[in-house]
């Protein structure tokens, strides 16, 4: 007698779904993201999906992290090249800065980060871990560039602090198209910030940053 096959749900890679995730949100943003949408995309059910990620703040965050470490490993390549701190630190905000209008990473950590409002502990530490290595990448790029001389000796972590601090007000207003805040306008600025603050023989404090159409 023929044995019945029983067909199965079986899970996709957890990368693959989060892939799928990302280019979602590239291609239709945040409100196109539904579990039912997605797990069509990738053959599961949305309860399968609900079992496997639980909540979709689970899937998001799960989502912000796997596209932060391909991000990390970028920001670390780019950092061990040769090169001047200044062009290192250049590298490192242009990673840093969106890509431009609904870049899909800016989109999600706005999301996560608006979420984090209920977030349990777990997920706080998380979120503080992605941030935390970008911080400790930065510090530890202006340490040596003040160590070579090629950068003005400041007090690395408030330098850092404050460096992030900007770059994010500036990448906020890329990602929702604030008008006279593209990228190439952010970067432009950001350049200016870096030379008033950082560079040797420099004026200290003219950080004139507005970002004028």
């Amino acid at each position: 007698m023929p044995r019945t096959t029983r067909r199965r749900n079986i899970a996709p890679p957890r990368e693959d779904v989060l892939a799928a995730v990302m280019a979602t949100v590239a291609e239709r943003g945040l409100d196109g993201l539904t579990m039912a949408g997605l797990g069509r995309e990738v053959g599961m059910s949305s309860g399968h999906l609900l079992y496997y990620f639980r909540t979709k703040d689970e899937l998001l965050l799960q989502t912000l992290e796997w596209s932060e470490a391909r991000l990390g490993a970028e920001r670390r390549a780019l950092l061990a090249r040769p090169g001047t701190a200044r062009e290192r630190l250049d590298a490192y905000i242009a990673l840093y800065v969106p890509d431009g209008h609904r870049d899909p990473h800016w989109t999600l950590w706005l999301e996560v980060w608006n979420r984090s409002q209920d977030a349990d502990d777990d997920a706080r530490a998380r979120q503080a871990a992605i941030e935390d290595a970008w911080h400790r990448d930065l510090v530890e790029l202006l340490a040596d560039g003040i160590a070579r001389g090629e950068l003005r000796a400041v007090g690395t972590d408030r330098a850092a602090t404050r460096l992030r601090a900007l770059m994010d007000g500036f990448s906020v207003h890329v990602t929702v198209g604030i008008p006279g805040t593209g990228r190439e306008r952010v970067l432009e600025q950001m350049c200016r910030y870096v030379e008033d603050a950082l560079l040797p023989g420099q004026a200290s404090g003219a950080t004139d940053i507005t970002p004028a159409s």
